[in-house]
């Protein structure tokens, strides 16, 4: 998106020729300060130089920018104009069912449905809704995407009639790639062009991933889904002028060492450095020597460490890259030329001012896992064994095994985790440092046991605590990236000669980011090996690292339920989060591609596959990880061998064409959508009924009753799965009640067009724990109307509506982290949630909430539901929110008074988490969705 009418008061217009090309741009070093601006800030500045209008963008806003103060806290507003706009399906559905809903909503209030229309380029890749059925056989990959076309026809169909019916909206067909790693493969243009103008490529994305293509240089994150469609119609998306964390790389990675262990590695820095809500960025003299692949592998994880962005200049690498991946010469000269001209080429030598610092070298980069439940929980390889045994008993029975005891010592009393008392009661995730789980195994052989005998295709054998369920090269994070990729392949050629086997009870599963990988797979000859150990392709697509893990083997997932084992996942993912891999799997581990290979060999986390083997080989001998770990010097023969810029311009020839499946699809016309009331996929959602012109003023919450009380680092996955639906939970009942069989419930992420089904599965993760109940697990709450008697989350919420009565939610640290889901605060509104009150909040989900029109606040500094005395069966009042109806001005905290039953009372001054007068405006309309609307008919 351009502003050709930008008051331009800097003199900043320019012409740059590029060949046989000129195109019009703003230069930065017309503006004082700008040259010791981070690459980021100096991306911002060029945004507004470009779309200076006066009013929403002023000269003051770019002098502000230009003379930015790294020490201050953040408090001077902009508005940033996305360039384009990346979704996937999972939330790329509802932000066109919104679309929809808003056309009709427009006619009826007397505007024109045509203003209806994304102003930007919008791009969607459907790569959410692939599952992993079938797997460890040559058909995996055509049973899986048959299946997939079965379960989502009706979602395809919309997609293709929103492909017609909105102007500047393309979609990349199923089966394809994964959107983070299509984007720097393919849709990415570092440097956009449009009506003559040449600016930074910059986007919002609706998944939190959207950082990936930061590794090309690219200013972009994820936003929720509401953000995305107001990004969409031209509303500028409304930040403070960030802090930005420089991050000095320098020396080499060493033999051994992955791209994933390095990832890991800063992700834990980061998150213990502390930087949400700040921009990181990479410089020194060792960026040089980090290749685009590893940069986009950290620039993906910057969601894990909680920053808006972790981005990468523009360097000779990124031209290398641009040229690899089949991009025109025309394209490449010009990234080359507007970076120089513009101050925006990387020099190793020149040092930006930054907020913070933080140094690595490279070269004391360990292999490393992270988990069992969260990214930033890194374990050098050497040390997983004991860290598996060191939590083991906070997953198992205590009647499991006499030698419990001995580890018990290391469970939830060892975390010195939290300062919250409610904390290892929440089980909800750990906010402070990983404890000393050395001290926890040293001296103790004995660890939670319960062997299970399973029968499995001929084979019978033992499942214990800890075995190895699943195996899964996935994700983008790390399929994206080559060294990890033909590492895994060759640690599975040299395993395949020497005779070993992948456990039987593993599912093992290859799901490429794009269909590049295959091709240098199999230019390599790599392939069979893979296949030889289960690791067939299953899918193009997000699958095992956003739940489509697809079910465990039958008689495995009976001997895991039937002896309650706690068994394991690895995944070279970037998302290991409760209850999000498996309903069987209740740990979770993130690895590199060779490293899932590797645990695939060796079927258990109770090993130290550094020191034990992972096999007997065909010879009788023992098998060590060190024996077929591919040398460096291996892998780069390989991508030198196997990968050409031709594979890329190949596989991207027609992206948007899709197969027979897709293209044979019957497609409804029209700009008008016409709902089917049968649907259970695509429904017309509420969001605009009854809505007025104006807005009615905002009004104090009086009466409310709490619907959940949580712990630490409740995630979106907490509060609205993606993953599968339980038959008998409210979502369950619902689809069974229209007709659905169980087998085609699908999972919560592909009924995302669905509110009755998403509100249903609101705070439905199998694995929350909502601390007014007493031990209980998955979407349950007490409801007050029934005398305080356990019930579903959405049914007590039905009740209390019934009766009028408002809710709350009250939380801990870190409340939202993870995906951008738009449904954790949609759902949270629907379900009639006023104000959420919390210790802190993530970034994406605050914003999300507000764009629902629910109210964030936060507990005052240090205080929490604990010390505050809080139980969650107190009536809340909220006061001073009508202070937003009297002026302009954002109150800072509003006054909170909870009733207790016996007559007592809690007062406290919460604060108010409405950070920017954009957000504001969002809050007073009831949401932003809403905000958009009246500004479109009152133009």
């Amino acid at each position: 998106m351009t502003a050709p009418a930008s008051k331009d008061s800097f003199g900043a217009r320019d012409t740059l020729t590029v060949g046989d090309a000129s195109y019009e741009v703003f230069r930065l070093d017309r503006v004082d300060g700008a040259e010791r601006l981070p690459y980021s800030l100096k991306i911002l500045l060029e945004n507004l130089l470009r779309t200076e209008d006066g009013v929403n963008i002023t000269a003051d806003h770019v002098r502000a920018l230009a003379g930015w103060d790294p020490t201050a806290d953040p408090s001077v507003e902009i508005q940033f104009t996305p360039g384009r706009v990346v979704m996937q399906d999972f939330t790329g559905v509802p932000c066109i069912v919104d679309l929809a809903t808003m056309r009709e909503a427009v006619t009826e209030l007397g505007g024109d449905p045509e203003k209806v229309n994304p102003l930007a380029p919008a791009e969607l890749v459907i790569d959410h809704s692939v599952i992993a059925d079938i797997f460890g056989r040559p058909d995996a990959f055509e049973r899986n995407v048959d299946l997939e076309y079965e379960r989502n026809k009706e979602r395809y169909q919309f997609l293709r009639w929103g492909q017609t019916a909105f102007d500047e909206f393309v979609v990349v067909p199923p089966g394809t790639g994964i959107v983070h790693q299509v984007n720097i493969e393919h849709l990415a243009r570092v440097v956009m062009t449009r009506n003559g103008h040449a600016y930074p490529d910059t986007l919002v994305g609706t998944d939190s991933h959207t950082t990936m293509v930061n590794g090309l240089g690219v200013l972009g994150w994820g936003v929720g889904g509401i953000e995305a469609e107001a990004a969409m119609l031209g509303q500028p998306v409304s930040m403070l002028i960030p802090k930005v964390v420089g991050f000095k790389l320098h020396g080499e990675l060493p033999a051994g060492a992955t791209a994933t262990d390095l990832v890991l590695t800063i992700t834990e820095m980061l998150r213990k450095q502390g930087v949400v809500g700040k921009f990181v960025e990479f410089y020194g003299s060792g960026v040089p020597a980090v290749p685009l692949a590893n940069r986009a592998t950290i620039g993906n994880m910057s969601p894990e460490f909680g920053s808006t962005a972790a981005i990468f200049p523009v360097d000779g690498e990124t031209i290398e890259y641009l040229k690899f991946t089949g991009r025109s010469a025309e394209q490449v000269a010009l990234v080359e030329a507007y970076a120089k001209q513009q101050g925006l080429w990387h020099d190793p030598a020149i040092e930006p001012v930054y907020s913070e610092s933080l140094e690595l070298d490279l070269a004391t980069v360990v292999p490393s896992i992270a988990g069992p439940k969260r990214p930033q929980d890194r374990i050098a390889l050497s040390d997983a064994k004991p860290a598996f045994r060191g939590v083991l008993g906070n997953y198992v029975s205590h009647e499991d095994s006499p030698a419990l005891s001995t580890v018990d010592e290391a469970s939830d009393e060892s975390f010195p985790a939290s300062d919250s008392p409610a904390h290892a009661a929440s089980g909800n995730g750990d906010s402070g440092q990983p404890f000393d789980y050395h001290t926890a195994a040293e001296g103790s052989e004995g660890r939670p046991s319960k062997p299970t005998t399973v029968t499995l295709d001929g084979n019978t054998f033992d499942l214990d605590h800890g075995a190895v369920a699943i195996a899964a090269i996935t994700s983008c994070t790390n399929t994206s990236n080559p060294s990890v990729m033909i590492g895994a392949a060759l640690l599975a050629k040299k395993a395949v000669e020497r005779g070993l086997e992948r456990k039987p009870w593993v599912k093992t599963t290859l799901a490429p980011g794009s269909k590049v990988v295959m091709d240098y797979y199999e230019r390599s000859g790599l392939l069979p090996y893979l296949e030889k150990l289960g690791f067939n392709l299953v899918g193009y697509g997000c699958t095992t690292c956003i739940g489509n893990s697809g079910p465990l083997q039958d008689e495995i997932s009976a001997g895991v339920q039937e002896a309650d084992l706690a068994v394991v996942s690895v995944l070279s993912g970037n998302r290991n989060f409760e209850g999000r891999i498996n309903p069987d799997v209740k740990m979770n581990y993130l690895a590199s591609p060779p490293l899932v290979v590797a645990y695939a060999l060796a079927g258990s986390m109770d090993k130290d596959i550094t020191t034990e083997p992972l096999g007997t080989g065909s010879d009788g001998k023992p098998v060590y990880l060190d024996d077929i770990w591919p040398s460096p010097q291996e892998i780069a023969d390989v991508i030198a061998s196997a990968m050409s810029a031709e594979a890329f311009a190949q596989s991207y020839s027609d992206v948007f064409a899709g197969d027979e499946r897709w293209t044979s699809l019957p497609t409804p016309e029209g700009k008008i959508f016409e709902w089917d009331g049968e649907s259970t996929y695509v429904r017309k959602p509420p969001y605009f009924e009854g809505m007025a012109a104006d807005p009615a003023p905002v009004e104090d919450v009086s009466g409310a009753k709490v619907l959940a009380l949580l712990g630490d680092s409740v995630t979106t996955d907490h509060i609205s799965p993606a993953g599968a639906i339980k038959q008998d939970s409210p979502a369950g009942q619902y689809l069974t009640e229209h007709g659905v069989e169980r087998r085609d419930f699908n999972s919560y992420g592909s009924r995302r067009g669905n509110h009755e089904v998403m509100i249903r599965g609101t705070f439905a993760n199998i694995r929350l724990r909502n601390l007014l109940l007493d031990d209980v697990q998955g979407g349950y709450t007490r409801d007050f109307t029934k005398g305080g008697e356990q019930a579903f989350i959405y049914d007590a919420a039905q009740n209390y509506a019934a009766e009028g009565t408002p809710l709350v939610v009250l939380g801990g640290k870190e409340y939202g982290s993870g995906s951008s889901r738009d449904w954790a605060a949609k759902g949270t509104r629907l379900l009639g949630v006023r104000a959420v009150i919390t210790e802190s909040f993530e970034r994406i989900h605050r914003s999300n909430l507000i764009g629902m029109g629910v109210l964030p606040l936060q507990f005052p500094e240090g205080q929490s539901t604990s010390s505050l005395g809080l139980d969650g069966t107190e009536v809340f009042d909220v006061t001073g929110i009508t202070a937003f109806n009297e002026s302009d001005e954002i109150p800072r905290t509003v006054r909170v008074k909870a009733s207790k039953e016996n007559g007592d009372t809690v007062e406290f001054d919460a604060v108010v988490r409405i950070d920017t007068p954009g957000e504001a405006d969002y809050y007073r309309n009831g949401g932003i969705m809403q905000y958009v609307l009246r500004k479109m008919l009152r133009s």
